[in-house]
């Protein structure tokens, strides 16, 4: 249990302690918090151990604290309140509840967390105890007494501005201890929660730190698209950069390779996953951080944009006893999302699913997720062939990346399992290619494969801005169509408002391409077929192209000309 976070190491310490679990029961516990992606202790609740209320006490003894059973019907003053930022409450999963000769009492969701507990006196400037509360309690606390949208973006730029005590140092070699320091300082602790914060409440996918010469640019990815934020001063690069090393337990000393880690974070009550890259370049440390929201979520086909007679096939599809359904598409155009879909349209007692991730972004009930760590050996190919002798009746793949893991794959489809898996090609028909270039034999695909899905993400048309215009003839020039194919239909863009933050875009939807494997595309597998040619033949048996269902998206008023002419 080597990887587990130290609070909850120090968590099964206190189990052993009491005599209240057994190494087996926690490796148990272990292993599906790694299969899950449920924190620790929310599996160790569900196996029944011991109740919540035991637990509480017994750690509130542990640290030498109290348990507050009645933390909601405490009126806490405001003037206590104030002592933390709403942003920093709700990163740390805290609420201060009283003050007593200069000590401040705050309940915490994870009162082990020492270093938390540690980082508290730089924040509030006060020496802390921790009291031992419910974990709905603190939520309900943080929803009553630090309502969202509190603090602004730019107010705290602009503090960070005024007690700049970076900029004196500008230009100056650092120890390692003085970039320890200025990570754990108050100001730039406020200011990264607050950046990751509002990234999770934007919906952004990714967080880019990325350090220039004269400029210190910070941009979320909202929708596929990247917009900037207000960039702080260029000298706090470091200290802003080494807060998110230590957050992630990386080594801050280290700025000339490439590192990699992980922050856990719990921000309006719901567990969110922010996978973290160091690249070392010209001027500092680029970061980017790609945010995974754990919580169970509903995924349903309906809503990802199929056209009608599509999801019908979908349905139809992934309700077939074996096969092969491959998804393709480039990095970030839903392909994941999509996969999920189907699982959950499928998903029930009467049978076994099991997936292969990397990473797990979603957690499904009922589905057993398999994290894939290539530094230990675990890839896919070595997951799916474990699979095999666990008597699944449908499997995922993330991803087939090899001849091993395409050959495993072939194999289950055979021997009477559906698999899902993903391909990284342009089209649905290039997936047929890209597989006989790996090795696969083409009688092996004709087999096993029972249809390609290609698909890309177009941002969608504000609803709030959405405003009618009749197309331009370049405008239909450039998708390719005349004015007799679009009739009356008109096309929409979005104005912008504040709703879409000026963008005239809010959510993406897919546009999709699917292959059906028919006895005229088998055949042309067999030949050997070049893609186009496949292709042509697969329009002539009547699928749509990315660019034809992206065209019905635009007559459907769900996205824009642009977005299409740019993804297709």
């Amino acid at each position: 249990m080597h990887d587990l976070d130290p609070s909850s190491s120090a968590l099964c310490d206190l189990l052993i302690e009491a005599m209240v679990a057994t190494d087996d029961q926690l490796q148990e516990i272990y292993d599906e918090h790694l299969e899950t992606g449920k924190s620790f202790r929310d599996v160790l609740m569900n196996f029944g151990i011991i109740e919540e209320d035991e637990l509480l006490h017994m750690m509130a003894d542990h640290i030498g604290s109290q348990y507050v059973e009645d933390l909601n019907e405490l009126e806490i003053p405001y003037e206590i309140i104030s002592k933390l930022s709403g942003t920093s409450s709700r990163m740390y999963g805290i609420v201060p509840v009283r003050e007593e000769t200069g000590t401040l009492f705050i309940a915490a969701k994870d009162p082990l967390d020492y270093r938390m507990i540690d980082e508290l006196h730089y924040v509030t400037g006060m020496d802390c105890h921790i009291l031992v509360a419910k974990p709905t309690d603190i939520d309900k606390a943080l929803d009553k007494y630090y309502p969202e949208g509190e603090e602004s973006f730019d107010a705290m730029l602009a503090e960070l501005t005024e007690d700049d005590i970076f900029s004196q140092n500008e230009g100056a070699e650092f120890s390692d201890k003085d970039i320890n320091d200025m990570a754990n300082n108050a100001p730039i602790i406020k200011f990264v929660d607050l950046v990751l914060c509002q990234a999770i409440k934007d919906k952004a996918s990714d967080i880019h730190f990325e350090p220039f010469k004269d400029v210190f640019r910070i941009r979320y990815r909202i929708d596929g698209a990247l917009y900037e934020m207000p960039p702080p001063p260029v000298h706090l690069a470091l200290p802003v950069i080494s807060r998110i090393k230590v957050l992630s337990g990386l080594n801050i000393a280290e700025r000339r390779i490439p590192q990699d880690g992980r922050i856990e974070l719990r921000i309006a009550g719901r567990p969110v996953d922010l996978r973290v890259s160091t690249l070392p370049t010209m001027h500092g440390e680029s970061v980017v951080l790609r945010v995974l929201d754990r919580s169970a979520v509903k995924l349903h086909l309906d809503t990802l944009g199929f056209e009608e007679n599509m999801l019908r096939r979908i349905k139809e599809i992934i309700r077939t006893p074996n096969g092969i359904l491959a998804v393709t598409g480039p990095t970030g155009s839903g392909k994941t999302t999509t996969l999920y879909g189907c699982l959950n349209e499928i998903n029930t007692v009467e049978d076994k699913i099991l997936t292969a991730e990397d990473p797990v972004e979603y957690d499904i009930d009922g589905i057993m997720q398999v994290p894939i760590k290539e530094s230990i050996g675990m890839d896919f190919a070595k997951a799916l062939k474990a699979f095999l002798r666990q008597d699944p009746d449908r499997i995922m793949v993330g991803e087939i990346r090899d001849i091993e893991t395409a050959r495993t794959a072939i194999q289950a489809a055979l021997t009477g399992h559906l698999v899902f898996s993903t391909l990284h090609t342009n089209d649905s028909a290039g997936t047929v290619t890209r597989l006989v270039d790996m090795g696969i034999e083409p009688f092996l695909i004709t087999s096993s494969l029972v249809a390609v899905l290609a698909q890309r993400l177009v941002r969608r048309v504000c609803k709030n801005c959405k405003t009618e215009f009749t197309p331009t003839d370049r405008d239909l020039k450039n998708l390719g169509i005349n004015r007799d194919y679009i009739g009356d239909n008109p096309f929409y863009y979005g104005k912008g408002c504040d709703e879409c933050n000026g963008t005239g875009y809010k959510g993406r939807r897919g546009i999709y391409e699917l292959l059906n494997m028919t006895d005229g595309i088998r055949e042309l597998i067999y030949e050997k077929a070049p893609t186009a040619v496949i292709a042509e033949k697969a329009r002539s048996e009547g699928m749509r192209t990315l660019r034809e269902d992206g065209i019905l998206a635009i007559l459907q008023g769900a996205t824009t000309i642009e977005e299409v002419l740019k993804y297709t």
